[in-house]
């Protein structure tokens, strides 16, 4: 997959979150590692902004370039035009910091620490994920604030449809409240992405991985629809 097809993805996944109605205003985001030998590319031009830190090092995304959604950007925007509503950022060699270097200097999202370090992981575990998506599903979060039944979710959730069990085996972690964008954040969902493709962050979204933008959207959807089904059957 080239890094042009990696962005039509995201914009296309950025419109579908849009309508599902997961993304009010400027909620969710999205952070793709782009192919290694578009590095070469982008390691030519020039940087849009100054170093920045992480807030965490990230050594194995040492020179690599992502694709992020911008802070404060709208999914309803990026999917008509990723490059406006988004930027490709380069690791620094100290790993700690970034550079923007396309196509306007906005800011990456306020979770990228959460977002890098998950790649950061991935890559270090040779991992197939390469994308990193971020959302709001109704139901995933309305079952998050019943407290006492998040023990047992993941197991509730994957007796909902064979489909769950089938396409997301490993079920869903799941991280008490924090404070979004805190180091904390990300240190918990990496924790529970080394047995899990998916995280509900309690009381806020999720965080899923796949191996691009798409899969990871499918691997959200199938949550849902199993979470919809879940309350539905303790509704009667």
């Amino acid at each position: 997959m080239t890094s042009t097809d990696i962005l039509n993805q995201c914009a296309h996944v950025a419109q579908w979150l849009w309508q599902r109605q997961w993304a009010e205003r400027n909620g969710g985001n999205m952070v793709a590692l782009l192919p290694a030998d578009a590095d070469t590319e982008y390691r030519q031009l020039p940087p849009l902004s100054s170093p920045t830190p992480i807030g965490l090092s990230v050594p194995h995304l040492i020179g690599r370039h992502l694709y992020c959604k911008g802070s404060g950007c709208r999914m309803r925007d990026l999917a008509r035009a990723p490059m406006d509503y988004g930027s490709i950022i380069r690791i620094l060699p100290d790993g700690e910091h970034y550079i923007i270097v396309a196509s306007r200097p906005i800011l990456p999202t306020s979770e990228l620490a959460s977002h890098l370090a998950i790649h950061n992981y991935l890559v270090a575990s040779h991992s197939p994920h390469q994308a990193t998506l971020h959302t709001h599903p109704h139901h995933l979060i309305a079952l998050s604030h019943r407290l006492p039944s998040l023990d047992s979710l993941s197991d509730q959730l994957l007796s909902m449809m064979p489909e769950t069990r089938l396409f997301v085996p490993r079920g869903i972690g799941i991280v008490p409240y924090l404070e979004p964008g805190s180091v904390a954040l990300a240190q918990q969902t990496l924790a529970q992405l080394h047995h899990h493709d998916i995280v509900l962050w309690s009381q806020h979204g999720v965080l899923a991985v796949g191996p691009d933008m798409e899969e990871a959207f499918d691997t959200i959807d199938i949550m849902e629809k199993s979470a919809r089904i879940l309350l539905l059957s303790q509704s009667r």
